[in-house]
């Protein structure tokens, strides 16, 4: 592979005079000589024969090759700026909690807000299960759009910020992309935003914190939902 990649960015190295021409026909007249200007006595004839490769002791590229060659030189140089795909793109309607994740997608996908999702649900069995959700994290690390249409639900994983099993009686809680957990002797569990370092409470009935809203989403996809909006002030 190493060895393709090499040979692959020696060939764009070398295509790069290329970038001299215009058009195909531009490159054709190079290979042309002031002889066929003074015999052929026209421009046509003497760029069929220079692409018939009678006017260069190298490669003589066609019109396909030339407009493939001098396309990746362009996209090696200058590659083109792919925005983010948003996933809620697809929603039409849709439940409340749809509707609120989808109006955070995009400050979230930039770095403009950090939520976290305090999500509830009961299993088919019956228990509970709990967790909180970094949405920026998650975002990068799973397809959204199977959720925004509909098709299936968010939950919390023992992968995530917060998880808790009632069943079972497993609770873990995990650092993220963008918070670490901590255990406050007063305040109980807390998420520090790794970029201004401030501190958001998921307690209920207490301030959230600095920069930090709370807001409960009504919902029929689960038992209780809880977004916190952390609005991230500076990165350091």
């Amino acid at each position: 592979m190493a060895r393709f990649v090499l040979k692959a960015n020696a060939q764009i190295e070398a295509d790069r005079r290329l970038l001299q021409f215009e058009c195909y026909e531009d490159y054709l007249d190079s290979l042309t000589t002031n002889q066929d200007e003074c015999y052929l006595q026209s421009i046509a004839v003497s760029r069929t024969i220079a692409e018939l490769g009678y006017r260069s002791s190298g490669e003589t590229l066609s019109k396909k090759q030339f407009e493939r060659r001098l396309a990746a030189v362009l996209a090696y140089l200058f590659p083109p700026y792919k925005p983010y795909e948003l996933s809620s793109d697809v929603l039409v309607g849709g439940d409340a909690l749809q509707m609120d994740l989808a109006h955070r997608e995009r400050p979230n996908r930039v770095g403009i807000l950090s939520t976290i999702i305090f999500l509830k649900y009961m299993t088919k069995s019956g228990f509970e299960v709990s967790g909180y959700i970094d949405y920026a994290e998650k975002l990068v690390k799973e397809d959204w759009k199977p959720f925004f249409q509909g098709k299936k639900r968010v939950v919390p994983k023992p992968i995530d910020l917060g998880y808790y099993h009632w069943k079972s009686g497993k609770v873990v809680c995990n650092d993220s992309l963008n918070y670490k957990v901590k255990q406050d002797p007063q305040k109980g569990l807390i998420f520090q935003n790794r970029f201004d370092r401030k501190t958001i409470n998921p307690a209920p009935g207490v301030d959230p914190g600095d920069n930090t809203m709370r807001k409960r989403v009504y919902t029929d996809l689960y038992e209780l939902v809880i977004i916190f909006d952390h609005l991230v002030r500076q990165r350091i």
